[in-house]
């Protein structure tokens, strides 16, 4: 194969390896901070039985996130030294950012969420878990920004082909960054409640952890059922920002060749690059324009509109449906099971098995849903790498020779296929042995003297 898809093929297997991590651990820190509020306000031992627990599956997506992200950057020096060299005085500093404001925040106070419990005080312990929270959450914010500069370049000069800064204001918040930051926030908060709630409903249907499972599968559900149609109404936002910079990203997702009104929506579709044109289309009349430009006889340009300058089309076209196929279905069981269990007075016995099991198959249901995002915006803005001023192919290295890509790449795949298994499976053991993670006797401990407290107060 030719060494620049080889290439792109490695960087997507890294990235769509690397993104499954982030995306829980984004939103799993502010949860993480809700659990020890509550421990410190209720002083029920299941709140603090379940931020331990949850500190573990914390620190092990967020050690497969580091490693995963140092692979990712090397990439930049063997596969890709042209977009250093072009772009590196807008790349590196977003990037050294991140490293200086978030990670060394994240990994600084991991240490005290982890083993600082009972070594030093309640304050400092919360102000920990908060700072760590507060460190994913400005990682995210400097790496979309330089996926959104990407995206939407803003705020620079080009002199003899190099990318200069001319307001690192404009740079950072770029047209479409707003958009992309939120979009994912809230991709997190989804991949992380149904984590919750697909975990604890396994622990539920094997009788482990039976005091903070049910408590967990409330938080879970309670978060979905509220992120997911927020997170409807900013992908319309996104979509509608993305018509305006990208329209051929957006013709590539609706699979609309020719340049027309009222574009129908289609919800199936075989896109065919050879015939410019869909097979056994099955489309709802208008309702692509009414979506797009909230006039059901607006106009949708076609990609044909665009010559050879725009993404393929069928993968994009897929992975769309994908991504908007699973935020459907997540909405439908969240919203019922939520229903299910308000119905059954918050009582995780009284809920029927069925729910539990398809609660379960869906823990994660997040992952497909944001890798499938990820491929919209990435495949998408093809063949640039920043989009309308740099192309892909004039960043690649010329010097690396496709066998060498090929087995790295061969290599990538075979560990990071071990790894998810690994990590799927450690998971499962953690869900069904708790008592193993959560150290029961620090548990008895602190349930002591909660209980002490509040004979003490009672007796006051």
């Amino acid at each position: 194969m030719d060494a620049l898809i080889l290439a792109r093929m490695q960087f997507a297997a890294n990235i769509t390896f690397h993104i499954l991590f982030p995306t829980i651990t984004i939103a799993l820190g502010w949860v993480l901070l809700f659990f020890r509020w509550r421990w410190l306000t209720t002083r029920d031992t299941a709140w603090l039985a379940s931020y331990r627990f949850w500190t573990k599956v914390f620190a092990l997506s967020f050690a497969l996130g580091v490693v995963s992200g140092v692979t990712m950057s090397f990439q930049f020096g063997t596969n890709w030294p042209g977009f250093m060299e072009k772009a590196g005085n807008v790349a590196g500093p977003l990037l050294g950012y991140e490293v200086l404001t978030a990670f060394f925040l994240e990994a600084g106070f991991l240490g005290v969420m982890l083993f600082g419990h009972g070594r030093v005080s309640e304050r400092v312990h919360l102000m920990a878990s908060f700072f760590v929270a507060f460190g994913t959450t400005v990682s995210a914010f400097w790496i979309l920004a330089l996926n959104s500069w990407m995206q939407t370049p803003a705020g620079h000069e080009i002199i003899d082909g190099v990318f200069h800064v001319v307001s690192w204001s404009e740079v950072i918040f770029n047209p479409s960054f707003p958009y992309r930051f939120a979009h994912m926030l809230l991709a997190s908060a989804l991949t992380c409640s149904f984590l919750l709630a697909g975990l604890s409903a396994w622990q539920l249907l094997r009788g482990a952890a039976e005091r903070s499972a049910p408590k967990i599968l409330r938080v879970g559900l309670t978060l979905a059922a509220v992120a997911i149609p927020v997170q409807i109404l900013v992908g319309d936002m996104h979509g509608l920002n993305t018509l305006e910079h990208q329209p051929q990203k957006i013709a590539a997702m609706e699979g609309v060749w020719q340049t027309e009104r009222g574009a129908p929506l289609l919800l199936f579709a075989w896109p065919d690059a050879e015939t410019r044109s869909n097979k056994f289309e099955i489309a709802i009349p208008r309702m692509a324009s009414l979506i797009l430009t909230h006039d059901e006889n607006g106009e949708v340009k076609g990609i044909n509109e665009f010559g050879d300058m725009h993404p393929p089309v069928a993968p994009v076209f897929w992975a769309f449906r994908v991504m908007v196929g699973t935020g459907v279905l997540m909405l439908a069981v969240s919203w019922a099971g939520w229903w299910i269990y308000r119905r059954a007075k918050w009582q995780a016995a009284r809920l029927p098995k069925s729910l539990l099991w398809v609660l379960a198959g869906m823990t994660f249901s997040g992952w497909v849903a944001t890798v499938a995002g990820w491929y919209v915006t990435e495949i998408g803005r093809q063949p640039y790498v920043v989009f309308g001023l740099l192309r892909t192919a004039d960043v690649a290295a010329t010097t690396v020779p496709s066998s060498m890509i090929g087995l790295s790449l061969a290599m990538y795949l075979t560990l990071y296929t071990a790894l998810i298994i690994a990590y799927v499976a450690v998971l499962k053991y953690m869900a069904e042995k708790p008592e193993d993670v959560i150290e029961t006797n620090a548990l008895e401990e602190a349930e002591g003297r909660a209980a002490e407290a509040l004979v003490g107060g009672n007796a006051s």
